[in-house]
């Protein structure tokens, strides 16, 4: 959704190895208005497009696709893709209608591009196991690649709302990525059940005043079902506001 960072570019640069030095890397940044709530940051999310265009040409894209509202959804737009497993808790659960709009948006640019080949980050988990169940169900053309979260030296995931931060907010932050590593550490100790867990994770992050939990989950990897004990593959994952700013963060447990 533009305001690219270096986790966007490590994107950019995955999906270059990918397409070799005669393959074309193809961007797409559009801020989806579909995928935003009636409450959320919409009119106030950056759009620094000059900076974003220079920083695609700098990391080898060859074709940026940066359509406005009016080009994706025509007037009398009225075709929409649910998902109805994957999307449901977490960030589906406290965001209605969010993977609706992600779900049609990120199949309408995949209709349009046509890549082989398409990158995403995994700092939003989520989002990447809609988009893998949508591309199965409708058998997309499309081979998808997920790429770890890159974070600032303190460990907090970037992202572009972080901008929003004030420098308290952005102190405290840095919570997120602590409680998450120590429930891994724990798990690494030999716990395995996933209340617990999630106990930890929520008092550590309820240490920080200025945070606000949206939620703090323990799910199934593959499913994103809620467990009680660990299997391989169980994922912690949160949501938290400091202040207006919803920032999201997740770690493999096991």
């Amino acid at each position: 959704m533009g305001a690219l960072h270096a986790g966007h570019t490590a994107l950019f640069d995955k999906a270059r190895i990918l397409a070799g030095p005669q393959g074309t890397v193809a961007a797409t940044i559009f801020v989806n208005p579909t995928q935003f709530g009636p409450k959320e940051d919409l009119t106030r999310y950056p759009r620094p497009f000059e900076a974003d265009e220079a920083l695609c040409r700098q990391h080898s894209v060859d074709l940026l696709f940066a359509p406005d509202a009016a080009e994706v959804y025509p007037d009398n737009f009225s075709t929409w893709l649910n998902e109805e497993s994957v999307s449901i808790g977490l960030c589906g659960g406290t965001r209605p209608g969010h993977f609706r709009g992600v779900c049609t948006v990120v199949l309408k640019l995949f209709l349009i591009c046509q890549p082989t080949h398409a990158v995403f980050g995994k700092k939003d988990f989520q989002q990447c196991a809609v988009i893998a169940r949508m591309v199965r169900d409708f058998n997309v053309p499309v081979e998808l690649h997920f790429a770890d979260t890159v974070r600032e030296h303190d460990g907090l995931a970037l992202s572009s709302r972080n901008a929003y931060l004030s420098t308290e907010e952005r102190r405290q932050a840095t919570i997120l990525q602590q409680a998450l590593s120590e429930a891994k550490a724990a798990v690494a100790a030999g716990e395995t059940d996933a209340k617990r867990l999630q106990r930890s994770i929520i008092e550590r992050v309820e240490g920080a005043p200025l945070a606000r939990i949206d939620y703090v989950s323990v799910v199934d990897g593959s499913s994103l079902q809620p467990v009680e004990t660990l299997a391989q593959g169980s994922v912690a994952a949160l949501a938290v506001f400091f202040g207006k700013t919803r920032l999201i963060d997740n770690i493999q447990l096991l």
